[in-house]
């Protein structure tokens, strides 16, 4: 059954002495990711096709005993139908042998997972990649015509970028396609299990939706939002929904977990609403989950305030006062010092950022200004 549906890729098969020649028989040197859960070893590599030559990544599966067959061709039947910006270009696959490999094209930086946690990889293009993978997800959820594609394996290991940082989506091993008959079902299969390690819902339900993707981008929401790693020994925090809740609920308490050099950069309306849209996407019960459509809304709204954030930063940080400042002139916006009294504030001169000495008496104007 399996050779038989393979034949309907023949297209794109490319036979295992030219990806041997590519990859320079699969030379250490080669490698750009060692095997990780079953995903097997990536190489790069300069493959001649049509006459031209182009940098590839080629993924090794670890296939003993014809384990991993299933997710081969989940794979190549996924990522041979699916173009958009977003989802890592397919150039064909090698099925010879004991050989099971997958050709993309090359992402330069290579997965997210090895850039989490650099200080280069700042606020704002943090937000623009979790902009292009939303949009990817939208893409195979809503934008095929008879059928919808599951992922089911959003993580910073599938998430691999170009040398522009934009984020491409692979790893389509587990993926279940929905055809528009059964679109909005509870999907079971043999990943199940797997997945209600991660979303509580599949612990009810025994089965996979559109809706375990949304929850699976949560926990790719935090680990940026932190900085951090949040998968522990392959397993997600158990307690990650409940991290999300109680921050949710004490938001100062976020910059404990931020890592210091975000914290420094982000503008708080931008956090504020990042933040929400992340705790909402962890949600236990899955009708209460955001949409794709307000999840790519969301983010550029948060994208838009961290720009402004940033401008003004740029422009006029030399007149900006520390919140805890403000607080301590006022007595914390204490009633006696509304409209008609001025408070003491301390002023910092533009050529020297340390108070001047001797107070300066400043009126202070609030905005009722709210995250809506």
């Amino acid at each position: 059954e399996m050779a038989f549906k393979m034949k309907d890729f023949a297209d794109f098969q490319i036979p295992l002495e030219e990806v041997v020649k590519a990859t320079n028989n699969f030379h250490n040197d080669n490698i750009i990711q060692h095997g990780r859960s079953g995903r097997g070893i990536a190489y790069t590599g300069q493959l001649l096709r049509s006459g031209k030559e182009m940098t590839i990544d080629a993924r090794r599966f670890d296939c003993k005993h014809g384990e991993g067959d299933l997710e081969f061709l989940a794979e190549i039947s996924a990522l041979s139908d699916l173009k958009h910006t977003n989802i890592v270009s397919f150039i064909g696959f090698c099925d010879e042998g004991d050989e099971k490999i997958i050709v993309t094209k090359h992402a330069a930086i290579g997965t997210l997972w090895s850039q989490l946690d650099l200080p280069n990889l700042t606020w704002e293009p943090r937000l623009s990649i979790c902009v292009g993978v939303a949009r990817a997800l939208n893409y195979i959820h809503h934008e095929r015509r008879d059928y919808a594609i599951l992922h089911c394996n959003i993580n910073i290991h599938t998430i691999l970028l170009d040398d522009n940082l934009e984020p491409k989506l692979s790893g389509f091993e587990f993926s279940i396609k929905q055809f528009g008959y059964c679109k909005d079902q509870v999907c079971f299969c043999e990943h199940s299990g797997r997945m209600r390690r991660i979303d509580p819902a599949i612990e009810k339900t025994g089965g996979v939706t559109d809706m375990s993707d949304i929850y699976l981008f949560g926990v790719f929401l935090y680990e940026m939002l932190l900085g951090r790693r949040i998968w522990i020994d392959g397993d997600v925090d158990r307690h990650l929904a409940s991290l999300a809740i109680y921050n949710f609920e004490n938001p100062e308490t976020l910059q404990d977990i931020i890592h210091p050099y975000l914290w420094n950069q982000m503008s708080p309306s931008s956090l504020a609403k990042y933040s929400r849209l992340a705790y909402s996407c962890l949600n236990e019960d899955p009708a209460q989950r955001p949409s794709l459509v307000k999840i790519v809304r969301q983010l550029g709204k948060a994208t838009l305030l961290q720009e402004m954030h940033q401008y003004v930063g740029d422009r006029w940080g030399h007149l900006k006062f520390r919140l805890s400042d403000i607080k301590l002139a006022t007595n914390n916006f204490s009633e006696t010092y509304r409209i008609g009294v001025r408070a003491k504030l301390d002023h910092f001169d533009v050529e020297n950022p340390s108070p001047m000495k001797g107070d300066n008496l400043v009126v202070v104007k609030r905005f009722p200004f709210g995250d809506k």
